[in-house]
């Protein structure tokens, strides 16, 4: 009985070592650490308002099991057109880019970009483009786990010295805009698009080469828009000129090696709940950027429904134009189309 006993205190003692061991272990193990680079400064409300609060959750949710380090400013090299490039070879873990910052790639994610789909809600846009991304969207994000997609509140007219109220206030002017689509806009208001990232818009203002350009108000404080413009114009309710599609992603290779548990913490912390706070973030951020503004002594310029109509019409062209053109990709853009402004009304509603 005594060498029972002693035998099974023996392998008690084992496996409470064992045990020990293995938590120490699991303690010790080296966190995954990951690089997510994007364009904007360290200061911008997309990285202290968004970036920041997502990689904590995850990192928290984790229990120290990932580590993510966000580099601003391009400071991993390159231009902002290389991003989705990067993560795609894996010389970067993550990304948050402009996803008409690659013209040609995202063709159909291009859909909520046009005019007259996205109006004035970013939460609604948000849940439109993940209830459409497996359907629609997908195919076209080769080599990266795309982990939510968003928009932000929506382009906006900003001038350096003159006031706008219709788009005939708008001919021969020299505008700025990120993507095509928001070229085809610049054009059927009778204006010339100038293609950059935002990053290069304050010196484009200063110097000259641009008279004014399409951007929403959340980035008047991190760019100093304030003191380059003398004009913020929007239409009626809060409505815009279309929107820009961003995206963060993972490459798929490093996606892939990572545990089940810890992707899942991932895709919990990037679903649809997180997308409705991003909208919301995006909207406020949007609120204060105007703020600034005006307390600088720039005039909001709100048009009134009758002003807005003409806006509309003038701009509603561009989307025939969009479905014509992918259509020759073989891209079916009227059921886009369709699909796009039916999935913000139903998320609208």
């Amino acid at each position: 009985m005594k060498r029972i006993l002693s035998r099974l205190g023996a392998f008690a003692g084992g496996v409470i070592a064992l045990s020990v061991s293995l938590s120490v272990s699991a303690q010790s193990q080296e966190p995954v650490k990951l690089t997510l680079h994007h364009f904007l400064g360290p200061k911008a409300p997309a990285q202290v308002d968004m970036l920041e609060p997502w990689a904590k959750r995850i990192e928290e949710a984790a229990e120290g099991r990932v580590d993510i380090e966000i580099f601003p400013s391009m400071s991993l090299g390159g231009r902002p057109g290389e991003l989705i490039r990067q993560v795609r070879d894996g010389v970067v873990d993550l990304v948050w880019t402009v996803n008409g910052y690659t013209p040609g790639l995202f063709p159909r994610t291009e859909v909520f970009e046009l005019p007259n789909i996205h109006t004035n809600d970013p939460v609604a846009t948000n849940l439109a483009l993940s209830e459409m991304f497996d359907t629609y969207f997908s195919e076209e994000h080769v080599g990266v786990k795309v982990l939510f997609q968003h928009v932000h509140a929506g382009q906006a007219i900003h001038m350096a010295d003159r006031e706008v109220r219709k788009p005939e206030d708008l001919k021969g002017t020299t505008m700025r805009i990120p993507t095509r689509t928001g070229a085809w806009v610049i054009e059927a208001l009778g204006a010339n698009p100038v293609s950059m990232p935002v990053p290069d818009f304050p010196q484009a203002l200063s110097r000259g080469v641009a008279d004014g350009g399409l951007i929403p108000w959340e980035i008047i404080p991190a760019l100093q828009l304030q003191d380059l413009t003398d004009y913020q114009v929007e239409l009626a309710e809060s409505r815009r000129l279309g929107t820009t599609v961003f995206q963060v992603s993972m490459n798929l290779d490093r996606w892939n090696s990572l545990p089940e548990d810890i992707q899942q913490i991932f895709l919990d912390n990037s679903g649809k709940d997180w997308l409705r706070e991003v909208g919301e973030t995006w909207r406020r951020i949007d609120d204060h950027g105007i703020d600034i503004a005006v307390k600088a002594g720039n005039q909001h310029i709100v048009l009134s429904p009758e002003e807005t109509a003409a806006f509309v019409d003038a701009v509603e062209p561009v989307v025939a134009r969009w479905v014509e053109e992918v259509n020759g990709q073989g891209i079916d853009g009227s059921k886009l189309v369709d699909a796009a402004r039916e999935a913000v009304a139903k998320q609208s509603n």
